[in-house]
């Protein structure tokens, strides 16, 4: 079953999540336009893919790219990027941390890993 890995910058690898499905979801507020984001992920072999993003408005820095629909007041659009090997999480005392959902079940990462150091997210195998 594919899942998870949490880490701290070192590598060390801090917590493994099981993906039942192999989807997950990352939501945050932007520190300065305070609008909430949401992207939804798969990790698979390939690495992490975004496979949907949403914005709940739009602001400096942070508008919807072309061909973005608003759905109930999200800005949604499926971007073109490839899929990633891993994918850092920046933190700070200043903004509220991001919130990770797998299955429904959302938590922010402190509930993980607490502290304001980067998170790293990697797609990893049940040992």
């Amino acid at each position: 079953m594919i899942g998870l890995c949490l880490m701290l910058a070192a590598g060390v690898n801090i917590v493994r999540l099981d993906l039942p499905d192999g989807r997950f979801g990352l939501r945050w507020v932007h520190s300065i336009e305070k609008v909430e984001w949401q992207e939804d992920w798969r990790a698979d072999g390939t690495g992490l893919s975004l496979t949907l993003a949403r914005i709940k408005g739009s602001g400096a820095g942070m508008e919807p790219p072309e061909g973005a629909r608003l759905r109930d007041g999200w800005y949604e659009w499926r971007p073109g990027v490839p899929p990633l090997p891993r994918l850092i999480l920046g933190r700070s005392d200043a903004v509220a941390d991001h919130v990770l959902c797998i299955g429904g079940d959302c938590r922010p990462l402190w509930a993980y890993i607490a502290g304001t150091n980067p998170v790293t997210l990697e797609p990893c195998h049940a040992p």
